[in-house]
């Protein structure tokens, strides 16, 4: 029954009888699984003194029925509506003194039409079964929720049809692990006991219990010890949402709470948390449980309860944060490996032959200018600190450490596909992809339709069907069952989606050009910086002129890259709506490719700068390139580009991390929970009800909360930092370190944000991480480019081999400073771009540039080098064989790992041949039982006993065999 107070007029008594627990209607007995929420507005009444107002007129959209008196069950229906100019009236009705024609106001109409909307809805909700209890509507305006229980017919109706798998009677023993296995994994257990949660385990780890599609017809077969605990709450609730979500209302053609949502008729929708998560009482359950053992940093150390966690929120969020573990987990060794390599590099620093020879003052290399007329010659040696900082990262074995890091990617996915089987057969995930064989039930039980799509489809319906306004609403309500049913097989065609499709492509290719603009504009403000300290009479500023240009103009891209990751994730989701998608699922993986495209590009843009362009264009003396005639291209580092690339990935990484996963992530949903209270709490000062309970209920607390609005941001920023571990490991080792240190805290700030922050999220059954597997797969693989190119292109790796093993007198790597800088003869220097006023201490004829040149002396003087052109070919050689190389490994681990662990593969076959024994055996049994009971009553019948002779016609509806056995049974069987 709808519990109304407000018609009932009892508001004051039964608001005070409200269940002390928040998770109860005010019986304290059925239990509170869904909530609908929604802000009201009353038209103001008059009334005499001491009496009571009526209720608000209930049967147009148009009428306020003004009173001056009458009683608090008094109504009244109106005879006669019409329409004027958009504004609706209801005549003085005869017979009925004291009632006034009024006029509404649009923002009234509006309002009356939402009213009729609600009553319709929860109408059909009680006609499918679900029980409804309402908040009073006793003020002028205010927020009201409806709570809605699902009894057990309904409960085992909808299981049944969803084919929810239910835990049966029987339980079989799980086939351990032999030998070494065993051992190891009791050694392990031992080892980690301290760093379990202490959640309640299972009894008997070593049994499963085997569960089944619900079935009325079946239900002897399952456990079924209580029916008020046998379906969970997150159960119950995922029941009710599919109700809710194809329960349709002839107003306004909606189908479905996802329209209502969407016509603000509701403001929201949301199953209740479990109670609170800390307090003084002592009651303990699941959602304090998870957050004392889970959701506080002081558990860091401490594994996830993932099982408790799928139990509490569903399995695609319990997918999302054992992904989130495995993912935590793997980055041990990898910065374990990242910080040998970078500890090699210290080692060695000073056993560095080249960054030896480069600070070493007696070699007198004199360099040529870095800037035309302002900038001196300047000896090598003064980038001596330079030199020695890139031989941390630039060393033999950043190269080992990308080999190791591309099969670490490929270890680490096929683990992922280990524990996701694991996961699935423990959590009944494997049949869920099969289809449904009844026709009617796929479509009435398939992924709802999106609103935005639902109302394409219908002005598409209505418009091919010429429906004018003069007749629409006549034809709209037969119109609108057969559309239910047409929306399961039409959908929108290539030429409905064109204009979306269209501005899709035109408005992505002006957002990577947005990219690339905001890259230029940081490489112009590089430029014009240097150029511009460069002049400055403060020799300190001269000479730290590339340390400022470069850590201003990271930190300026950091913050050019935070501001348009935010306006790229509204962009893509706006790209994706004016799509209109179907289903949720399609709108998430359009969404999800467009995002991420979007902020691949935006995080990456500036690196792969740095890392393949970036002096590559620079020209040389005498014929440099310029830009904007007068500022030159920017050159890299005396040491190499390498140091300068790892310092824009170290900052960008850190920075997003610290700043967008962060305190983004900590401080925005806290902002907006605290505004919300504070509109309804302004909303309840205006006009305080002292019949209202002083302690907040469930659904209060809860609705306070931030709506869960999907694992997108999640998943991105995790992709985005595995681009950062992957993509440029070679130029900084001590990634994996700092993702790990973020990982740690981004487990317990997910959690904490999923138990405390938002409100409780609808269970969804997902047997995989769907797309997001494909885009770490396709980032792992272009990692292996990207890192061949690193060594490749941007470290002196090669030209250093190439040295050692070509072109040293003695196999070592003396006089190789000397054999990457060529020669240029000063004199030949344009005009005006001389040094001003030099203070070098001697007369320089010949200056030093790096490359690959002939010397002036040389008849092709300045044209590139043999020596350049041997380089190049054992670079591109080294990509080739380094990407082979790396990718035939990555293929052996793939091919040598299965995808479904040996004892999964065995116990779901296992569970297959119980699952038909136990079948058998049940309906064996139930065949003797029926058999024994029409032997007995045969044998009544003989004795002459007529008093029993019910009992044996109740059975006599069955059909047997010529031998007396039945060939089939019905659902009455199951009674007996």
């Amino acid at each position: 029954q709808i519990v109304n107070n407000y018609v009932e007029g009892t508001q004051g008594a039964l608001r005070d009888e409200a269940s002390p627990s928040g998770l109860h209607f005010r019986d304290s007995k059925r239990k509170v699984d869904y909530v609908l929420a929604y802000h009201y507005r009353r038209r103001l009444t008059h009334s005499e003194p001491g009496v009571s107002s009526p209720e608000p007129g209930r049967g147009s959209a148009s009428a306020a029925l003004v009173s001056n008196g009458g009683t608090g069950k008094g109504r009244a229906e109106p005879q006669q509506q019409q329409q004027d100019g958009g504004q609706r009236a209801l005549r003085e009705w005869p017979g009925l003194p004291g009632l006034e024609v009024v006029e509404l106001s649009p923002l009234d109409a509006l309002e009356e039409e939402r009213r009729l909307q609600r009553e319709e809805y929860e109408r059909n909700l009680l006609e499918a079964g679900l029980e409804i209890e309402k908040d009073p509507e006793n003020k002028s305006q205010g927020l009201s929720f409806v709570r809605i229980h699902a009894p057990w017919q309904v409960l085992s109706r909808e299981a049944e049809l969803l084919k929810i798998k239910m835990p049966t009677k029987k339980m079989y023993e799980i086939t351990e692990e032999k030998g070494i296995l065993k051992t190891l994994n009791e050694i392990w257990c031992k080892l980690t006991e301290p760093l379990q949660p202490q959640v309640p385990q299972q009894e008997n780890t070593k049994m499963k219990t085997l569960s089944y599609p619900f079935s009325r017809e079946k239900i002897y077969l399952y456990n079924i010890k209580d029916r008020d605990t046998f379906f969970d709450n997150a159960t119950r609730s995922r029941i009710v949402r599919e109700i809710l979500k194809r329960t349709s209302t002839k107003a306004r053609n909606s189908m479905g709470i996802g329209t209502l949502i969407a016509n603000n008729v509701y403001d929201a929708a949301y199953p209740l948390h479990d109670g609170e998560y800390e307090g003084q009482n002592d009651d303990m359950n699941e959602r304090k449980l998870l957050y004392q053992e889970w959701a506080r940093y002081g558990v860091f150390y401490k594994f996830q309860p993932i099982d408790l966690i799928r139990k509490y929120f569903g399995e695609k969020i319990g997918l999302y944060f054992a992904w989130l573990g495995l993912y935590t987990e793997f980055l041990i060794p990898s910065s374990v490996i990242g910080i040998i390599v970078f500890l090699y590099g210290c080692i060695t620093i000073e056993s560095d032959i080249p960054s030896r020879e480069m600070c070493d003052q007696r070699n007198a290399f004199t360099m040529c200018p870095l800037c035309d007329k302002f900038c001196d010659y300047w000896n090598l040696s003064s980038a001596c600190t330079t030199a020695r900082a890139s031989h941390l990262f630039d060393n033999p074995a950043t190269v080992f450490f990308s080999i190791f890091m591309a099969l670490w990617a490929t270890m680490f996915l096929e683990q992922w596909k280990r524990l996701q089987m694991r996961l699935s057969y423990f959590w009944d995930l494997t049949g869920l992809e099969e289809e449904e064989s009844c026709l009617f039930v796929f479509c009435l039980f398939q992924e709802h339709p999106r609103p935005e799509y639902e109302n394409k489809l219908l002005q598409k319906k209505l418009k091919n069907k010429n429906i004018t306004t003069e007749n629409s609403n006549e034809v709209r309500h037969s119109f609108l069952s057969s559309f239910m049913w047409d929306l399961c097989f039409e959908k929108l065609t290539w030429s409905d989606r064109m204009p979306g499709y269209a501005a899709n492509f035109g408005l992505i290719l002006f957002m990577i050009m947005l990219t690339f603009s905001a890259v230029f504009g940081v490489i112009v403000y590089r430029i014009t910086t240097a150029a511009a300290l460069s002049f400055s009479t403060n020799e300190t500023t001269r000479s730290n002129v590339r340390v400022t240009v470069t850590a201003t103009a990271v930190i300026l891209n950091l913050v050019v890259v935070l501001i348009l990751d935010e306006i790229y994730g509204a962009v893509a989701k706006w790209l994706t709506e004016i799509e209109i998608p179907k289903t949720e699922k399609t709108f998430e993986e359009r969404l999800i490719l467009k995002a991420f495209l979007l902020k691949f590009v935006n995080s990456y843009a500036s690196i792969f700068y740095v890392a393949f362009f970036k002096g590559r264009f620079v020209g040389r003396p005498g014929r440099y390139v310029y830009m904007f005639e007068g500022y030159r291209m920017e050159e890299c580092a005396p040491g190499g580009c390498l140091m300068e690339l790892c310092i824009q990935l170290s900052i960008i990484m850190l920075g997003k991390q610290l700043i967008q996963n962060n305190l983004f992530e900590i401080g925005i949903p806290k902002l907006k929970k605290l505004l919300r209270k504070l509109k309804d709490e302004r909303t309840v000062l205006k006009e305080m009800d002292t019949n209202q309970s002083k302690d907040p209920q469930q659904w209060d607390l809860d609705y306070i909360l931030e709506p869960f609005t999907g694992l997108t941001p999640e998943y991105m920023e995790m992709i985005i930092q595995f681009g950062f571990v992957t993509l440029f490991v070679a130029s900084f080792p001590l990634a994996p370190v700092f993702a790990l240190l973020n990982n740690i805290i981004e487990v317990r700030l997910d959690a904490k944000k999923f138990v405390t922050e938002l409100r409780r999220p609808d269970t969804v059954r997902e047997k995989d991480i769907g797309i997001w597997y494909n885009i770490l797969s396709a980032i792992g693989k272009l990692s292996v480019i990207i890192n061949a190119f690193v060594i490749a292109i941007t470290s002196d790796f090669i030209p250093r081999l190439m040295y050692q093993y070509a072109y040293s007198q003695n196999g070592t790597m003396h006089g190789f400073i000397n054999h990457t800088l060529s020669y240029f003869n000063v004199s030949q220097l344009k005009a005006g771009t001389q040094p001003e006023n030099s203070l070098f201490a001697q007369e320089v004829s010949f200056c030093r540039f790096k490359d690959y040149r002939e010397p002036p002396w040389s008849p092709h003087q300045y044209e590139l080098s043999k020596q350049y052109w041997a380089v190049l070919s054992a670079r591109l050689a080294f990509v080739i064989l380094f990407q082979n190389l790396v990718m035939f490994l990555s293929v052996l681990v793939d091919w040598m790992i299965p995808d479904i662990p040996k004892d999964i593969s065995e116990q779901i076959k296992k569970e297959k041949t119980v699952l038909v024994d136990f079948f058998l055996k049940e309906e064996h049994e139930k065949l003797k039982l029926i058999e024994s009971f029409i032997a007995r009553d045969k044998r009544k019948r003989k004795s002459g006993t007529k008093s029993k002779r019910t009992r044996a016609a109740s059975f006599s509806q069955c059909p047997r065999s010529p031998k007396g056995s039945f060939t089939s049974f019905s659902s009455q069987h199951t009674v007996v």
